[in-house]
């Protein structure tokens, strides 16, 4: 009997011995339920959304605005960036001393950062800290008064954190491909200038805040175990009621240069390899084409599985990363392929991105391999919202994209209904290469007649 129940045993460990050959099956991820956000509007234009989390304590806030480099001037292009990390260095009642030990004081934070849509004071305290968090980010967008000492600083410090970017061939690939797909608008660039930098100045920053950092140009979140609702809206009345709101610039209208074929190498001696990108115009997160464009991005070149990575890296051994990138801003977005290969490889490694960019239009994905990337992207939007951070990002960018709180709500639902024919679809429109801006970094004397082969070239020096 012994020898028959340890027999009964054995067999059942062998069944629930698993396929090693193949990975486990991923459950779908569930849909996704947006906690309770309270929406209001104060009179002067604010608008404010409010979002219980008790679980810490802890107060998350954002209040973004529609000021990213887009409305830069022509002539000053940075000035966005530089009025975010200008913000906090002091204001007609504090110096940039005393925010930073009062932010200590209540085990706080308040940045301020630019994208090229918005601008956003970031910022978290203890929750018995809110109406000290409030009363600092009001005063820091109202009466911000960029002292001539900290300017000075900033713009030294911008010009040495320049000359690093410049140094580096992917930004300069990321500059020159951005400046082709987006031609005049303010999106083609990607951060300041030298000379842009020598014009910011005290009436230049005061001129931007005073023109765009505005109440009824704003969104105000407020995350985490706040007070009691009313509470919290008197204390958000207190800091912000008085705030005028004022007539706003109209944004640049979004017109963009036609799609076409260009190939331009930026000529940069003394090269050991090259850095590639292919971009063109995309979509905005509003567009029917958004969330299969997202999924055909993810296969292409998402990650560590997709196909890029796989073939360039994995099997050919060309470049030690190999991806795509896709970004979505209000009126327009960018996609592209990006590598960094040796030079001896380079026209095999251009032949085998544009390949794998071209069977994308060309051949629908296996479902399978579309809902592995559908369970990913669900996943990782759902895992992104459970702290107060990723929400309050969340809610934020719906503000600065001009979407609502639906978007989220409907996020994985949307993801799932993406079909192959719809990936395949979305894939020939804003993935194939044939009308797309190639860029390549290096040295022209040891690259430029294999880079000849993609078509006339235009070869470019990097700016200093």
């Amino acid at each position: 009997m012994k020898y028959l129940i340890a027999l009964m045993l054995v067999s059942a460990l062998a069944a629930q011995v698993q396929d090693r050959a193949r990975p486990p099956d991923t459950p779908p991820v569930p849909d996704y339920r947006l906690p309770n956000v309270f929406e209001t509007k104060l009179d002067n234009g604010l608008r404010v959304m409010l979002v219980e989390d008790n679980r810490f304590p802890l107060v998350t806030v954002r209040l973004g605005f529609l000021a990213g480099s887009r409305f830069d001037p022509a002539e000053i292009p940075g000035l966005s960036e530089s009025v975010g990390a200008m913000l906090t260095e002091g204001t007609a009642r504090r110096t940039s001393r005393q925010i930073a030990e009062e932010l200590a004081a209540i085990g706080g934070q308040l940045n301020g950062v630019s994208s090229p849509d918005g601008l956003t004071l970031a910022g978290s305290a203890l929750s018995e800290s809110t109406p000290r968090l409030l009363d600092l980010l009001a005063d820091v967008a109202r009466n911000a008064s960029f002292p001539e000492e900290e300017v000075a600083l900033h713009k030294q410090n911008r010009k040495q954190s320049l000359l690093e970017q410049r140094s580096d061939p992917g930004y300069l690939a990321e500059e020159e491909a951005t400046r082709a797909v987006f031609g005049s608008h303010p999106y083609a660039h990607i951060g300041p200038t030298m000379e842009s930098i020598d014009r910011i100045s005290r009436v230049t920053l005061a001129g931007f805040r005073d023109r765009l950092l505005a109440p009824n140009n704003a969104t105000l979140i407020l995350l985490g175990r706040l007070p009691s609702r009313d509470r919290t809206l008197e204390l958000v009345r207190n800091a912000f009621g008085s705030w005028q709101s004022r007539e706003l610039p109209a944004p640049p209208a979004p017109r963009f240069p036609e799609d076409r074929k260009q190939v331009i190498l930026v000529d940069r001696p003394g090269s050991v390899q090259a850095d590639i990108r292919i971009a063109r115009r995309a979509v905005t997160r509003r567009d029917p084409d958004y969330f299969p464009l997202l999924a055909g991005h993810t296969v292409l070149g998402g990650g560590t599985s997709s196909r890029m990575f796989l073939e360039i890296r994995e099997k050919k051994g060309y470049a030690y990363d190999a991806h795509s990138e896709f970004d979505a801003h209000r009126d327009a977005g960018i996609f592209g392929a990006v590598t960094q290969v040796r030079n001896e490889v380079i026209g095999d490694a251009l032949d085998a991105v544009i390949k794998e960019m071209q069977r994308m239009g060309a051949e629908r994905v296996p479902a399978g391999e579309l809902s592995d990337v559908k369970n990913y992207l669900s996943g990782r939007f759902v895992l992104g919202l459970e702290t107060q951070n990723g929400l309050a990002n969340s809610l934020n960018m719906i503000g600065t994209m001009g979407l609502t709180t639906a978007y989220l709500e409907n996020y994985t639902t949307r993801i799932r209904a993406v079909e192959p024919d719809q990936v395949q679809a979305a894939a020939r429109k804003y993935v194939s290469p044939e009308k797309s801006a190639v860029v390549v970094v290096g040295d022209a004397a040891k690259i430029g007649e294999t880079v000849k082969k993609l078509g006339e070239v235009r070869t470019v020096k990097p700016n200093p």
